[in-house]
C-alpha cells in the first residue's frame, strides 16, 4: 500500500471532498471496504478497466497530522491480457495518474521525487560501510 501526501498547505478533503464518488468515477463500483491503519479504504473488486484486478483506495486519517491518500493497484499479468485488454493499458495508466494528480496536486514526476526524498530522509534506509 502506498501513501501519498498533499502539497504544502493543501488537504485531501479539500482536493477530493467525496472520496467514495471519486474512486467510483475513476475505477468502478465499490464492492467492499478494507481496514488500513485504522481507516476504512474502498475496494473495487471488479474495476472497469480490465488491466486492474483490484483497486484499494481511500483516506488514511492521522490525529494531529494531515490525512494521506492510500492506494494499492493490483494489476493483471500483461502476458494474460488479450489484444483488446492490452489497448486498455494506456487508459489504466491515465486513470491512475489522473486520480493521483487530482488527489495530491502532484504529477508523476513530483510524486517520484517526493518518494525519493522520504526514503533518503528515513534513517532505516541508511547503510553503514
Amino acid at each position: 500500500m502506498k501513501e501519498y501526501k498533499m502539497r504544502r498547505g493543501e488537504y485531501l478533503e479539500e482536493r477530493i471532498p467525496d472520496m467514495e464518488a471519486s474512486v467510483e468515477d475513476y475505477f468502478g463500483p465499490i464492492t467492499d471496504t478494507e481496514e488500513f491503519k485504522g481507516s476504512d479504504l474502498f475496494v473495487i473488486g471488479e474495476p472497469d478497466n480490465p488491466v486492474f484486478e483490484k483497486v484499494v483506495a481511500g483516506t488514511v486519517e492521522y490525529s494531529g497530522k494531515k490525512d494521506k491518500l492510500a492506494v494499492e493497484f493490483y494489476e493483471r499479468d500483461p502476458t494474460e491480457l488479450g489484444p483488446d485488454e492490452l489497448e486498455a493499458a494506456a487508459d489504466a495508466v491515465d486513470a491512475k495518474n489522473d486520480f493521483l494528480l487530482e488527489a495530491t496536486g502532484r504529477d508523476a514526476k513530483s510524486r517520484r521525487d517526493s518518494l525519493k526524498r522520504s526514503v533518503e530522509d528515513d534513517p532505516d534506509h541508511d547503510v553503514d560501510a
